[in-house]
């Protein structure tokens, strides 16, 4: 079965053109790190896909705890064969709106969006685990298109088995949550107010109320006014757990 979903993923993957040639020379893996350590919400690993060639370039040690499987064991065939049977399926309209989406980016905005998705996968004790897969593209070009994804365990957040993907777009272009795969392409309305927006970014930078309203030039009112609303919208119960959401849904 692994085999079917490889031919039938390569099919997808094949329609990928061979340009533009362009890096992300922003990228540094040591730096997401350390944001991934501060802002993720269970036990994750990372790794970089060279989707030209089907083959995972790099595996972080973490996946040991979270999937029970040294990093050295674990290939792209290997991963394919750990995937839940019914979220086989799901792979791969998955892949089918990703490929489709960026077909319709221009060169310059290929790295400011991410892709995020969910899928089981079996652990090495027989037991599967929810996996958010996110993605981001580092490289493209006609001999590569590396990607570095980041898988993290949300068994504990998610229960349903609807699946879910989302493309988030980062540096102020739109976002498309819960994607219907029969319209793939529907913008979500924005969440945030532009003042909400700037009191968000304030508070990511470890600013607190006064300090907001003396940098805004609003009064300290109005700012506790905006984080509430924040909250609500967000549905979060401290201003940490706004900074997450935030930043794993590209708002920040």
């Amino acid at each position: 079965m692994g085999l079917e979903i490889e031919n039938e993923l390569r099919k997808i993957w094949d329609r990928i053109p061979t340009e533009p040639n362009v890096v992300n020379k922003q990228f540094d893996i040591n730096s997401c790190k350390a944001l991934l350590d501060l802002f993720h919400v269970g036990k994750y690993y990372y790794m970089v896909l060279n989707v030209r060639t089907s083959t995972y370039e790099f595996v972080s040690p973490e996946v040991e705890e979270v999937l029970g499987y040294p990093a050295g064991e674990l290939d792209f065939f290997t991963f394919l064969n750990l995937l839940h049977p019914v979220d086989k399926a799901n792979l791969l309209n998955y892949e089918t709106a990703t490929e489709k989406f960026f077909q319709s980016v221009p060169p310059e905005k290929l790295f400011k969006y991410k892709v995020q998705y969910d899928f089981r996968l079996r652990r090495a004790d027989g037991h599967y685990v929810r996996i958010l897969n996110q993605m981001n593209i580092i490289q493209h070009d006609n001999q590569n298109v590396r990607t570095f994804l980041v898988n993290t365990d949300i068994s504990h957040l998610k229960h349903d088995d609807t699946p879910r993907m989302s493309i988030i777009g980062l540096d102020g272009e739109p976002s498309y949550y819960n994607i219907d795969f029969e319209n793939i392409f529907k913008p979500t309305q924005q969440v945030f107010t532009r003042r909400e927006k700037d009191i968000l970014k304030a508070m990511a930078s470890g600013l607190k109320s006064q300090e907001i309203s003396d940098a805004l030039h609003i009064s300290k009112l109005t700012v506790d006014s905006h984080r509430k609303n924040i909250l609500r919208k967000t549905n979060a119960r401290s201003a940490s757990e706004v900074i997450r959401i935030a930043y794993d849904n590209g708002w920040i």
